[in-house]
């Protein structure tokens, strides 16, 4: 086939794309792969990010299939009669999971299916997305240090128990936020955080701080459970994403035994009996 025809396939099978833009299976194929990078990195479920792809691939007049791994996404885009696709697999950004970032990516999709945008504005607004800012770091350590403080409430803890968790926690979340921003391997970063805040929070102990010093201890490092991923893992299950689903259960595990490893550790410091 010359490239003229070539060429006049891919303008009938992509008219204007419906949305004024001629662009090419590569361009989309580009995009979409890296738009699903960020959209899993932040958090999202195998589910919803398989709903967002297919709907923005559809906007531009073709359609995508995609392999979810743990760590890579393989994107396929081809045409409606399936004369031309192309292929490329990406890896997943490493990011702290950032709910801002995954419903703003989210709205996109719909923007994009509802108000026609073409290939370049939909790129442009990508682009806004992924340097949004961070919530400001001292502000989510003071919620989360008063949500770990309510646990231990909630958990039949009296206040001096809440008094000392909201310290132990606010101490150990503040180092959490140094070492990831020194990109310390998450593993280390959970063994270190529950062992100082487990340290911490065994001086309710220590020195007789009110009638519920074990309450304290326990509760003291639960900001570090990775509930997310569980949660997503559970979900990928339930959607038919049994390898993503098994590699997200498998991670949060890992993270669960070394904030238990880093637990036990301060305890056993401290001399503290954990039965």
């Amino acid at each position: 086939m010359s490239n003229i025809d070539i060429s006049s396939a891919q303008s009938e099978a992509l008219p204007e794309c419906e949305i004024g833009e001629n662009a090419s299976l590569k361009e989309i194929c580009l995009f979409l792969s890296e738009y699903s990078a960020w959209l899993l990195g932040s958090g999202a479920t195998s589910i919803r990010l398989e709903k967002n792809v297919r709907r923005m691939a559809e906007a531009l007049g073709c359609h995508a299939e995609m392999t979810i791994l743990p760590r890579h996404i393989h994107m396929t885009v081809f045409l409606t009669d399936h004369s031309d696709s192309y292929t490329y697999i990406i890896a997943t950004h490493p990011m702290p999971i950032s709910f801002n970032i995954n419903t703003k990516l989210s709205r996109l999709s719909w923007s994009m299916a509802d108000d026609k945008l073409t290939l370049k504005e939909v790129q442009e607004k990508f682009d806004e997305i992924i340097k949004t800012s961070p919530t400001n770091k001292y502000l989510v350590l003071f919620l989360a240090s008063c949500a770990n403080a309510a646990f231990c409430r909630l958990f039949t803890g009296d206040w001096a128990a809440v008094g000392v968790v909201f310290i132990s926690t606010l101490i150990g979340f503040y180092i959490k936020q140094l070492l990831t921003q020194l990109k310390v391997d998450v593993r280390l970063v959970f063994i270190i955080c529950a062992f100082i805040s487990s340290v911490l929070a065994s001086t309710a102990t220590l020195f007789s701080f009110g009638h519920t010093p074990d309450i304290a201890v326990g509760t003291s490092v639960l900001y570090l459970v990775p509930g997310i991923p569980f949660l997503n893992s559970f979900s990928d299950m339930l959607n038919g994403h049994y390898i993503c689903a098994f590699g997200r259960f498998v991670h949060a595990v890992v993270l669960t035994c070394c904030l238990s490893l880093g637990l036990c550790g301060g305890m056993l410091l401290m001399n503290l009996s954990m039965f």
